[in-house]
C-alpha cells in the first residue's frame, strides 16, 4: 500500500494494489473508490483530505471520550464485595 498526498490540491490517494483502473464508485461527495476489471478496490481518492482526516480523527476521539465517560459514570462499586 502506498499513500500519496498532493498538498496544493489537498488530495490524498491511497494505492491498495497496482493495476489499471477500469471503473470507479463515489461513496461520498469527496471519496472515490478506484476499481479494477473485477470490481476490486485498487485505490481510494480523498478530496479535501485535510478536512476529512481532521474530522475523522475528531469524530473517533470524541466517540472514545464519550465511551470512557459513560463507563466511568456507570461503573458501580456498590455490588463489589469488600475484602475480608
Amino acid at each position: 500500500m502506498e499513500i500519496k498526498y498532493y498538498k496544493e490540491e489537498d488530495i490524498m490517494h491511497v494505492v491498495i494494489a497496482e493495476g489499471p483502473e477500469r471503473g470507479s464508485a463515489e461513496i461520498s461527495p469527496n471519496i472515490t473508490l478506484e476499481l479494477d476489471e473485477n470490481r476490486e478496490i485498487i485505490g481510494i481518492e480523498i478530496l479535501e483530505a485535510s478536512k476529512y482526516i481532521r474530522d475523522s480523527i475528531l469524530e473517533t476521539a470524541q466517540a472514545k471520550l464519550m465511551s470512557m465517560e459513560f463507563q466511568r459514570n456507570h461503573t458501580s462499586t456498590e455490588n463489589v464485595p469488600s475484602p475480608l
